[in-house]
């Protein structure tokens, strides 16, 4: 039976909802929002985004404030009497006048001032160290603009409204600085989200102070002083001076109460949900990052655009995935060195000298005539060609689950059962070459090629020293391979086996095979019967 949400956590997914703009994990917004852009956008544009932003969200944190002081001074500290001393043109004409004229002048001198010390962002020029301490200095001097400008307001309006009755001083006091906190906070962290591009071009060219970035911590803390600590304070206050002063009854003290409780939950939530927003971004854009990573796309990164511990972790992030490339390209050189599961393998198990025995089959593919082909084309035409001719070669053995154990000039040798054990080893290297015969001869016709097909017992391990060693199989089935691609050379298909490796194969692939008379092979005392390869197939 499915349980119903509660309230709280249908407040979550819409609060998550509203809040997640790190946008599709495929291709999420560089800084976390759709509204700061992306790092391809020209200075000029960037300057003009930030510009803007800024000043609608100052304009619009003031304005919210100024409605929360007049809310609290005309309501919730509402006493009829007091406002008969009070002259007309005090609260109609000369509060708007200041709050018009301080709002206008406070958000013009913020915005130009950051524009002037984010100059070198827009001018696409490298930052000093000046230049990124302004860059994380610039939202904690645009809330003491705010403090210093609604402090002078507190100022004000308290000695005017105090001179025609002493009961508005803690009144307007308590209301215009506990507002003046609230608007200092919001734009404190509205500035740190606009400049996440500028911040990310700073962090890029190097991490700078630690005393300049608060921390999560600092500013998770400081969010909750405004939110929640300065409320209570004011209750407290408010409780104190009406004990004190008498200015208001029960039931004017319990709607003061009230309200200014209804105001500080109501704004304490939009700083807090803020706050958590700013945090959650960037792990968000982490997390997608990883996902990508996890599908195994390592192109994946982030723009480091948090100057707290959320800007290490951006850091750690790109590093890890720097790692994981610098890894992935050194194995897969690797592999292509020694062969992708002689590569599995030493990743598996710490690689020692020595080896174990093992049933195999091997290959060896030689070029006819290569003296020939060397002395009568141009080196790079040789080289071309080779490739050409290895290329078909590592395709087909790696497609019957065989290794190219190693290249020696013009020949290869391939090994089927190790280190892989095959079921049926002599039926994949037979299979793969009568593939590569196949092939050579209608892709590479320039480069003829011999084959030799054994099978036996070998030892197939590392041999060197232990600062230098390789993966190689040693045994008489090696030779007798290579003994055989000499003798192939005159048959019409040029591709010999031993009898003992038919015999191993499976019935299907003993089909494409005809046993031929006993014949002596170089270095080898006795006979013994091999099989060629029926037309070439």
């Amino acid at each position: 039976m499915r349980s119903t949400p509660s309230v709280a956590q249908r407040l979550g997914r819409v609060l998550e909802r509203i809040t997640k703009q790190s946008g599709r994990p495929s291709a999420p917004p560089t800084y976390g929002s759709l509204l700061l852009g992306q790092t391809s956008e020209s200075p000029a544009r960037r300057r003009a985004r930030i510009q803007l932003i800024l000043t609608l969200f100052i304009i619009t944190v003031n304005a919210l404030g100024i409605a929360v002081v007049v809310l609290l001074v005309a309501v919730a500290f509402s006493n009829p009497s007091v406002f008969t001393d009070v002259p007309k043109w005090l609260p109609a004409i000369a509060l708007p006048c200041y709050a018009v004229s301080t709002l206008g002048l406070g958000t013009w001198w913020i915005t130009a001032r950051t524009i002037d010390d984010l100059r070198w962002s827009i001018e696409g020029r490298s930052p000093s160290r000046v230049d990124q301490r302004n860059v994380f200095l610039t939202p904690w001097r645009i809330a003491i603009a705010h403090m210093v400008s609604w402090g002078a307001g507190a100022i004000v309006f308290t000695g005017l409204y105090g001179h025609y009755n002493t009961d508005f001083i803690p009144r307007v006091g308590l209301a215009v600085l506990f507002c003046g906190a609230m608007v200092a906070t919001g734009s404190y962290l509205f500035a740190e989200f606009a400049l996440r591009p500028v911040a990310a071009m700073a962090l890029a060219a190097g991490t700078p102070p630690r005393r300049f970035a608060p921390g999560i911590l600092g500013r998770t803390m400081t969010v909750w002083m405004v939110s929640s600590g300065l409320p209570l304070i004011g209750f407290g206050l408010t409780a104190l001076f009406s004990l004190i002063l008498r200015n208001l009854t029960e039931g004017q003290l319990e709607v003061a109460i009230l309200i200014s409780s209804a105001a500080a939950l109501i704004v304490g939530f939009i700083l807090m949900w803020i706050q958590a927003w700013l945090t959650a971004t960037p792990v968000r854009m982490v997390r997608a990052a990883l996902r990508r990573v996890e599908e195994g796309d390592l192109s994946a990164s982030v723009v480091v655009f948090d100057g707290t511990e959320l800007g290490e972790l951006q850091r750690g992030f790109n590093s890890m995935v720097a790692g994981l490339r610098e890894r992935e390209r050194v194995r897969e050189l690797f592999s292509r060195h020694v062969g992708r599961e002689v590569a599995a393998a030493a990743e598996l198990h710490q690689p020692e000298l020595g080896g174990e025995e093992r049933h195999v089959a091997v290959l060896f593919i030689d070029v006819v005539g290569s003296t020939k082909m060397v002395t009568s084309r141009p080196p790079m035409e040789v080289v071309d060609l080779l490739n050409r001719f290895f290329s078909v070669i590592v395709e087909e053995v790696d497609r019957h689950r065989g290794l190219v154990n190693k290249f020696e000039g013009d020949a290869a040798l391939a090994v089927f059962g190790a280190p892989v054990t095959l079921d049926n080893p002599e039926s994949d290297a037979l299979a793969a070459t009568r593939a590569v015969a196949r092939r050579l001869k209608l892709e590479v016709p320039e480069c003829p090629a011999r084959i030799g097909a054994a099978s036996g017992q070998v030892v197939a391990g590392y041999v060197g020293a232990k600062e230098r060693f390789e993966y190689t199989v040693i045994g008489e089935p090696v030779n007798e391979a290579a003994r055989l691609a000499e003798l192939a050379r005159s048959e019409p298909s040029r591709a010999l086996a031993s009898a003992a490796t038919i015999a191993a194969a499976s019935e299907r692939e003993q089909r494409f095979w005809r046993l031929g008379r006993p014949m002596r092979l170089r270095g080898y005392d006795g006979r013994i019967q091999i099989a060629s390869l029926v037309g070439g197939r």
